[in-house]
C-alpha cells in the first residue's frame, strides 16, 4: 500500500519540520534574549559608573545682621535674587546717590544690592575703611559715592572683612550658595543652584548682552578667580 506508507512519511517528514523549526526559533529567541542581557547589564554598569551631584547640605550662618529672622548668607542670596529679579539694565555710570535708582547697574550693585537688603551698607561700610586704613586701597582720593562700587576695593574690603575661603572649584563642597565670588575685574554671587558637578551657579551682572543673570559660568568665567568670601 504505498499510497499509505507515503503519508505517514509525510506526516513524519512534517513533525520533524515542525521541530526543527521549533528547535531554531528557541535557538534564535535565547540568542536574542543572551544580547539583550547583555545590553542591559552594561547600561547598568555605565549608570553605576556614572557620579551624581554630590548632595551638599546649604551653609546657615549664625548671624543674622539686620534682625529680619534670616540668617546673612540665606538673606545674602534672597536679596541677591530680588535683585536680578528686576532686570536691571546694564550701564556704568556714576550716581550722586551711591547706589544706582534708575534700574540700570553693574556687576558691583548685584552685590551691593544683595548685603544691603541683608543688613550690610556698603557704601557706608567701604568708605569707612579706606578713611581708617587707607594702605589697603590704591586710591588718591576717596569717594563714597563710586568707590564701593569699584571690583578690586570690594576684593580688598572682603579680604579684611569677610571669611576668606578657597578659590578651588574643584572643592565643589566649599561653596555655598550667598558666597561672594571675585574675579580680576568681575564680581557676582553663588547661586545655591548647582550644576551637574556640584558648582554653584554665578547670579552676577556682566554685560548688556547678558541673557540670564544666573549662569554656569563660576568656574569658568574667562578671568582670574582671586576671591572668595563668607559675610558671616
Amino acid at each position: 500500500m504505498p499510497a499509505k506508507g507515503t503519508a505517514e512519511e509525510d506526516i513524519h517528514m512534517a513533525h520533524q519540520i515542525s521541530r526543527i523549526i521549533t528547535i531554531g526559533t528557541l535557538i534564535v529567541a535565547c540568542t536574542l534574549a543572551s544580547a539583550c542581557g547583555s545590553t542591559v547589564g552594561a547600561a547598568d554598569e555605565d549608570r553605576s559608573a556614572q557620579q551624581s551631584a554630590p548632595s551638599i547640605a546649604p551653609y546657615t550662618s549664625s548671624v543674622d545682621k539686620d534682625s529680619d529672622g534670616i540668617d546673612d548668607q540665606s538673606d545674602i542670596l534672597q536679596n541677591a535674587r530680588a535683585y536680578i529679579a528686576t532686570k536691571p539694565a546694564y550701564k556704568s555710570e556714576y550716581y550722586a546717590t551711591g547706589y544706582p535708582n534708575d534700574e540700570h547697574g553693574v556687576c558691583t550693585d548685584v552685590v551691593g544690592a544683595a548685603l544691603r537688603g541683608a543688613g550690610y551698607d556698603l557704601m557706608t561700610l567701604v568708605h569707612e575703611d579706606i578713611l581708617a586704613h587707607p594702605e589697603r586701597y590704591a586710591i588718591d582720593t576717596p569717594d563714597a559715592n563710586i568707590d564701593f562700587r569699584r571690583v578690586p576695593v570690594l576684593n580688598a574690603y572682603f579680604a579684611a572683612h569677610a571669611i576668606n575661603l578657597t578659590t578651588d572649584t574643584t572643592d565643589v563642597g566649599a561653596w555655598q550658595g550667598g558666597d561672594i565670588v571675585v574675579y580680576s575685574n568681575h564680581i557676582g554671587i553663588a547661586s545655591d543652584t548647582r550644576n551637574a558637578d556640584g558648582l554653584p551657579l554665578l547670579i552676577h551682572h556682566v554685560s548688556a548682552k547678558q541673557k540670564q543673570y544666573e549662569e554656569d559660568v563660576l568656574g569658568t568665567f574667562p578671568q582670574e578667580l582671586v576671591g572668595h568670601y563668607r559675610i558671616s
